[in-house]
Parts: structure tokens; C-alpha cells; sequence
């Protein structure tokens, strides 16, 4: 009996969160956006998310030239689905919305190498690489267990090597991607003006001032104070009332 009640609220969340959607969908092409973003928001309270969903949510607030929260669901969605053209493409026109233009230094070196590299795939992609090497590795040892000729065991013995050393690479990938993932704690200034300190304090003196929609990364915390950085390098302290954070 609670097997059969549990289907049915399974059954019942998926039908009201496509439905929320569906409804969403159409709301936009009516162009009420305010009751579309209502129908969206309806399927995240199901922890229903998407990078679709959040795509056509920040659609909706670029309508509205709500640039904070366009720049912000925008934002969520590449963390769902980092090299999405659409998604990117609408970013950019939402960032000419902005009132900040912040420049972005460039890594160079080693380390922008290793980050181009690595950022070409999501970490769990990376897995996923992983583990098709691994089993395209347990093809190539039967081959050569059971090869006959020397020639034939040379060949399957030099892929062993070759795929053990792609795994290793996806492996290290991974693990790199996953930690980049989690140490890097992107905000939008959802604010519409607001003063950024030298120190965590009200009393600090102003370093910069920001404006809705600018991305800025989160560094550290102190209690309702949180140490940021932008894209240049700058640093200071924002109330943390006035960022909302992407992931």
C-alpha cells in the first residue's frame, strides 16, 4: 500500500511540474511574463530543475529588462549546461543591460592551458570518459590474453598503455573540474546600488560601488559580510543581502 501511495505522489509531482512548464511555455508566448515566471518557479518548488527551465525564466525577466535575476537564472543554467550556445548568446545581450563594465583579466600560462583543457567537459562528463576507457581497456586485455601471434599482442599491449594513460588524463580531469566546481562561488549583485567595503563593517570605507546584475565571486564570509572579487582582481566586503549566489 505505501509503495502503491509513494508511485502515486511521484506520478503526481511529475505531472504537476510538466504541467507548470507547459503552462509557462504559453503564458510567455502571450507575453504575461510576470504569471510565466510564476508557472516556472512553481516547478523549482518541486526540485524540478533544469537548465531549460532556468533558461526560460531568465528569458522572462529580460523581457521585464529585470537585468539582475535575467543575469542570475541565465547563470544557473550554464552551471547545468556550461557550453550551451542559446543560453550564452542571451547572457551576452542581458549583460548590455548592466550599468558596471568590469573587465576580466586573462589567465595565461600553464594554468589557462590546463583550465581550457579541463573546461572543455563537465566533470561528470569527464567520468563518464573515464569509464568508457576503462571498458574499452577490458576489450583490449581479452584481445590480449587471447591473441595467438606476438604481433597481435604487441598491438593490443601498446593500446593498454595508451588508453590506461587517456584514463589517468580523464581521471585527473575530473577531479580538477570537481574541485574548480566547488571552490568557485559566483554571485550576482542583486542590489540596485550598493557600496563595497575595505572591511566587514558598516563603518568601512567605501573601496567601489556595484549595480544590479554584476557577477562577482564569492571569497570568504563574516557573519552577515562576504569578501568578494571581480573579474579584474578587485576585492572588497558586500552585505550579503545585496548578492544572491549561483550555486
Amino acid at each position: 500500500m505505501k509503495k502503491t501511495v509513494y508511485i502515486f505522489l511521484v506520478l503526481t509531482q511529475l505531472l504537476f511540474s510538466q504541467n507548470g512548464f507547459e503552462r509557462g511555455n504559453e503564458l510567455y508566448q502571450k507575453g504575461n511574463y510576470i504569471e510565466a515566471v510564476k508557472a516556472y518557479e512553481s516547478v523549482l518548488k518541486g526540485n524540478k530543475q533544469s537548465a531549460e527551465l532556468y533558461f526560460n525564466i531568465g528569458n522572462c525577466y529580460y523581457k521585464m529588462n529585470k537585468v539582475a535575476p535575467a543575469i542570475y537564472n541565465y547563470e544557473k543554467a550554464l552551471v547545468l549546461e556550461p557550453n550551451d550556445k542559446e543560453v550564452q548568446n542571451n547572457l551576452k545581450f542581458a549583460h548590455k543591460l548592466q550599468i558596471d563594465e568590469i573587465k576580466e583579466v586573462p589567465k595565461v600560462g600553464f594554468e589557462k592551458l590546463i583550465r581550457d583543457f579541463t573546461g572543455a567537459f563537465h566533470y561528470n562528463t569527464w567520468a563518464w570518459i573515464a569509464v568508457a576507457f576503462v571498458f574499452l581497456f577490458v576489450l583490449f586485455f581479452i584481445g590480449y590474453y587471447f591473441s595467438q601471434t606476438t604481433v597481435s599482442k604487441r598491438v593490443f599491449f601498446i593500446g593498454m598503455s595508451v588508453l590506461v594513460f587517456l584514463l589517468l588524463i580523464s581521471i585527473s580531469s575530473a577531479i580538477f573540474e570537481r574541485n574548480h566546481y566547488k571552490n568557485e562561488r559566483p554571485a550576482i549583485v542583486f542590489a540596485e546600488v550598493v557600496s563595497v567595503k575595505n572591511e566587514p563593517r558598516a563603518s568601512g570605507s567605501d573601496v567601489f560601488i556595484l549595480h544590479e546584475g554584476t557577477k562577482v565571486y564569492v571569497l570568504d564570509t563574516l557573519e552577515n559580510w562576504k569578501k568578494i572579487q571581480l573579474t579584474d582582481g578587485t576585492e572588497g566586503w558586500i552585505d550579503e543581502s545585496a548578492i544572491k549566489e549561483v550555486k
